[in-house]
């Protein structure tokens, strides 16, 4: 799935046009979340990026069918622009980096019905002629990296397509509902975070035993439990924010 804000310049990966490029691999591709303040996750990564990060539900539109679609994505920032997990040196400070960056710089996208194409953001710097780990051999075959990352963003592909449909029945439900977050910071200002969908507990509760049921066998009911749990966080990203403004002062 190609991120406008993470792959600004996306071009399928060419076995002729991309013959002679190389990975830098010795780059950290983290630094490309610069400025990143959210990003997409599936719902395989809850379990681990609830311990780290608030996971918040963005609204996402409706499929060809009219279905209200979410986005749901790990929290970097609370402020646009802001990563507050990427440090000037590059390192991330956090034990759990989501897929999708960890993908970059590529990722997959749908160029027909049933058909994908491997996809690079020319943009990255990593890239060059010059140095760094081959993409294709001189036989004109995939590397060995490129083989083991193509399987990576195809399964990538295949939990962001779970996801989405995870998220479509969490809406016919309207289990998701739009929610703010509002903090008091240390010098008396306030802050909020809204424009986001987060589970409703209230009617999470009113759920009948047998839509109740279907939750716990489809797995869904554990991910909104994730889901939950990762809102504190949001108290930890303000205290990062505030710690991050303390340092530059």
């Amino acid at each position: 799935m190609i991120n406008p804000e993470l792959h600004k310049k996306p071009t399928a990966l060419d076995r002729d046009k991309h013959r002679n490029l190389k990975l830098r691999t010795a780059l950290s591709n983290l630094k490309a979340s610069t400025g990143l303040n959210s990003l997409f996750l599936t719902t395989a990564e809850f379990g681990d990026a609830c311990k780290e990060y608030p996971i918040l539900f963005l609204a996402a539109g409706k499929d060809e069918q009219g279905k209200e679609q979410v986005a749901p994505v790990a929290v970097f920032g609370v402020t646009q622009g802001e990563n507050l997990f990427l440090q000037a040196d590059g390192r991330w400070d956090a034990f759990y980096v989501p897929a999708a960056l960890r993908a970059y710089p590529f990722t997959m996208a749908r160029v027909g019905p049933d058909q994908f194409a491997v996809v690079l953001d020319e943009s990255w710097e990593g890239f060059s002629t010059e140095e760094g780990e081959a993409i294709f051999g001189a036989d004109g075959q995939p590397t060995p990296m490129i083989t083991e990352l193509r399987k990576f963003i195809e399964q990538l592909e295949v939990e962001t397509e779970r996801t989405r449909l995870a998220g479509q029945r969490m809406m016919e439900l309207k289990l998701l509902q739009p929610k703010r977050f509002d903090a008091t910071l240390p010098d008396g200002s306030t802050l909020t975070v809204d424009g986001f969908l987060a589970v409703d507990e209230e009617r999470l509760a009113q759920l009948t035993d047998a839509e109740t049921l279907e939750l716990a066998r489809n797995g869904l009911l554990s991910l909104m439990h994730a889901h939950q749990i990762s809102m504190g966080n949001m108290r930890r990203l303000i205290d990062r924010r505030v710690a991050a403004l303390a340092n530059k002062a």
